[in-house]
């Protein structure tokens, strides 16, 4: 059996809570940065990020999925400029996040 992050891909799953005061402007800015994240860098598999529609999201507005081959990838992705870029804009517009790093075995 491979050891966690080796071998298989990695997912990176992140909910977050849009501040009641942000506005449509802010969210949309927010957003897009993040949707470029996956063409900027260079480890990005897969990466959607949206608006929760269900209204299940125990006080999280939006979900962000990202996919990765490795553990390493996953590991450049965070620490990637563009990634502390939209960090910041995270923290400036939302009230909270969780984060979920997984191994996936297709």
């Amino acid at each position: 059996m491979p050891k966690l992050g080796e071998k298989t891909l990695v997912d990176h799953l992140v909910l977050f809570a849009v501040k009641d005061d942000a506005s449509a402007e802010e969210v949309e800015d927010l957003l897009s940065s993040i949707r470029n994240l996956r063409s900027s860098i260079m480890n990005v598999m897969d990466l959607s990020v949206g608006e929760d529609f269900s209204g299940r999201g125990r006080g999280y507005t939006h979900g962000l999925f990202v996919r990765f081959r490795t553990a390493d990838d996953l590991r450049a992705y965070l620490e990637h400029p563009e990634h502390q870029a939209v960090i910041e804009k995270l923290d400036a517009t939302t009230t909270g996040r969780l984060v979920v790093d997984y191994d996936y075995e297709p």
